[in-house]
């Protein structure tokens, strides 16, 4: 579900991971009923030249994903075989079957590493073909909104697909839902896009008119109040600031010591007030020489805010940290002894 942090969207929507639980298509088609309509004159050329061209540019780096249970999407990250896809999409597997965009065969992949609190994984094709063709990663502190993105991935086992739409908002912090292949990552700075993310999408390209990858297709938002169905045109996306920099390192070292996320440096769990409902969060443990140690909070403290924003249980701590980056400060309102007090923290970073 979304948490705090992500209050412009309907408080009614919740996001699902989008792999698919099939390793074949299960969709359907339909033909219209009345002729089908011919383009308008009015329709730019030129723009929909920029699409083609797109499309041909990158769409030979997104791969199709297999694995026992489902599959997913996957970039090539370099010529030596590497893929970035999402941690949900590998799960607890450590072999997989790869489908490049122009072939038919199936090629074998092994685990390189896999961070889920980012939702990153790196596989690597065992015995690499000629040719590959490795993804170009632009800057997304660069995406703005209203920019048109195209999603590149294999919706519904559909291998090659494109959806296209625009920035919708940057800067999202989205929890995924608890499954057997995630836990629930929260996950700051995320792409919000109105092109349409289906279940096979995760680990797909979300690209700009320059042929660049600005993110990797993760979540698609669902109304809880239609029963879960999809809210068309609200999907989120990885930056890709945060792909290379887990993914690099995932490659170099098959683990992440730099996660790039914000951290207090205390161990903790939810507190419960006398009417035994979540009202903060009680410090069990600081790290030594820590962000929340130097700034003075010690064990038994019980924060109830980050910044402006309430904190109220672990998740919500979570959700607040996500948004914030390491090195940055902020101020911490926290309870001692029945008192209100705060203290200004240098984040830190999270630990791997």
């Amino acid at each position: 579900m979304l948490l705090p942090g992500t209050a412009l969207l309907a408080a009614a929507l919740t996001v699902s991971g989008c792999t698919s639980g099939s390793r074949s298509s299960s969709s359907s088609s339909t033909t219209a009923g009345a002729a089908v309509a011919t383009a308008s004159p009015s329709v730019s050329n030129s723009l929909q030249d920029d699409y083609q061209r797109v499309i041909a540019n990158v769409l030979p780096s997104v791969v199709q994903i297999t694995t026992a249970s489902g599959l997913g999407s996957g970039i090539i990250y370099d010529g030596k075989g590497d893929i970035i896809t999402n941690a949900h999409v590998v799960g607890t597997a450590s072999t997989f079957q790869v489908s490049l965009a122009n072939s038919t065969t199936l090629l074998d992949a092994t685990l390189v590493g896999s961070y889920p609190d980012s939702d990153l994984a790196v596989i690597k094709l065992s015995s690499p073909p000629g040719g590959l063709k490795p993804a170009a990663f632009g800057d997304s502190g660069k995406v703005e909104v209203g920019q048109i993105t195209l999603a590149m991935g294999s919706p519904l086992g559909l291998s090659s697909s494109v959806t296209q739409g625009i920035v919708s908002a940057t800067g999202r912090t989205v929890t995924e839902p608890k499954s057997t292949d995630s836990p629930g990552a929260t996950i700051g700075n995320m792409v919000q896009t109105s092109a349409a993310i289906n279940p096979g999408n995760s680990g797909g390209a979300l690209v700009n008119l320059s042929s660049q990858v600005i993110g990797i297709n993760t979540l698609a938002a669902v109304d809880q109040e239609t029963n879960g169905s999809a809210a068309p045109g609200i999907g989120f996306a990885i930056p890709s600031a945060t792909i290379t920099s887990i993914a690099d390192q995932l490659i170099k070292d098959g683990k992440v010591t730099n996660s790039g996320r914000a951290a207090l440096g205390i161990s903790a769990r939810t507190f419960y007030g006398s009417d035994y409902k979540p009202a903060g969060v009680l410090i069990v443990g600081t790290t030594p020489n820590g962000p929340a140690a130097s700034a003075g909070l010690q064990a038994g403290d019980v924060i109830t805010k980050v910044g402006d924003t309430p904190v109220t249980s672990l998740s919500s701590l979570t959700t607040a940290l996500a948004s914030l980056s390491p090195g940055s400060k902020t101020t911490v309102t926290y309870d001692r002894g029945g008192q209100t007090k705060t203290a200004d923290v240098t984040l830190g970073t999270l630990g791997p």
